[in-house]
């Protein structure tokens, strides 16, 4: 059996599906709620859902588990509770790290390009874990994610158990299906297909920073198939652990972005420019490009999705369609 957390979550609902399509047995640790979370799995569902509060007593009777995908996090970059974020996004990764650890588990966890902060040249964002205590997150979300790679790190330069196999996984901006639930979090592509379905310009934030040009900040947009890719590949290759970076390794304007989602959608390309909220100020990062050169040199051969086919493949496959799940 395999643990996914966060496996109704965006990134979690997608691996699901494609364990689903291996046939492997798998559990989700997640809460669906009220609303219509429960339809990310509603195509592949798994063969057993617990709530992450019963995880740890569950987790006690030392099931037989493969592998743990560590998904579940409190993922917001605005989250001002420091104290459940802690909880969730670090005690409970190392529960889970100590428990593969001692059970011959393998572990695949997610990081965040987040932890690199205010980088913004290429050469700042290298997953190399010497460089780790260099970085400086902006928020609490980046610091948490930060905070429990430098445990991994600090426990391996120990000689502390780890798991068989463990890997860290910096994910870059992730679009595509299955992120509905999000809220104010959901990709800036879902939220300017909607404003350019509505007859509406695509709004983009004006540049905080005087030597950037409004709509040239850019980011690493990464399409959520291709991220499932590499954790498969991590899955099927069980000799290969490490701190990676997870993105496209191409840096793409929000201006490219706008013309990519009005271009998929059929409609004129019309945007317009908006101040950028307060509590963004400082705390935005205006560029962000994976460095591939370690996980390339662990083995990793895939194609990464073009920006502009990755947006067509999420708003006519999927946005477009009366369902729009995976």
């Amino acid at each position: 059996m395999i643990i996914i957390t966060g496996g109704a979550g965006f990134i979690g609902s997608c691996l699901q599906a494609a364990l689903a399509q291996r046939r492997l047995d798998t559990l989700v640790v997640d809460w669906l709620g009220s609303d219509l979370k429960w339809r990310n799995l509603g195509q592949h569902a798994p063969a057993r859902i617990i709530a992450p509060e019963e995880l740890d007593a569950f987790l006690e009777t030392r099931p037989d588990i493969d592998a743990v995908f560590h998904m579940g996090a409190i993922s917001e970059t605005t989250a001002r509770d420091a104290d459940l974020v802690w909880r969730t996004n670090v005690a409970l990764s190392q529960r889970l790290w100590d428990w593969c650890a001692q059970n011959d588990t393998r572990f695949i966890y997610a990081s965040s390009a987040a932890t690199y902060g205010a980088a913004d040249k290429p050469d700042l964002f290298v997953d190399d874990p010497s460089r780790l205590n260099t970085l400086e997150p902006l928020n609490l979300y980046g610091w948490s994610k930060h905070v429990f790679d430098q445990h991994v790190m600090a426990g391996l330069k120990q000689g502390k158990p780890k798991p068989p196999q463990w890997a860290g996984l910096k994910f870059f901006n992730v679009y595509g299906p299955n992120e509905y639930h999000k809220g104010k979090m959901i990709s800036v592509v879902k939220v300017k297909y909607d404003e350019v379905r509505a007859g509406k310009p695509a709004r983009l934030f004006r540049s905080d920073r005087p030597d950037i040009a409004d709509g040239a900040q850019a980011r690493d947009f990464v399409w959520v198939g291709d991220v499932v890719n590499v954790m498969l590949w991590l899955y099927d290759n069980p000799t290969v652990s490490g701190l990676f970076n997870c993105g496209s390794g191409t840096a793409r304007t929000y201006l490219d972005l706008a013309h990519a989602v009005c271009d998929a959608a059929g409609a004129p390309r019309q945007v317009e420019f908006i101040d950028m909220p307060d509590s963004l100020r400082g705390q935005y990062q205006s560029y962000t490009q994976a460095d591939l050169t370690r996980l390339r040199a662990a083995g990793y051969t895939g194609a990464f999705t073009s920006l502009e086919d990755g947006i067509r493949r999420y708003v006519q496959t999927y946005l477009a369609t009366e369902n729009p799940y995976l």
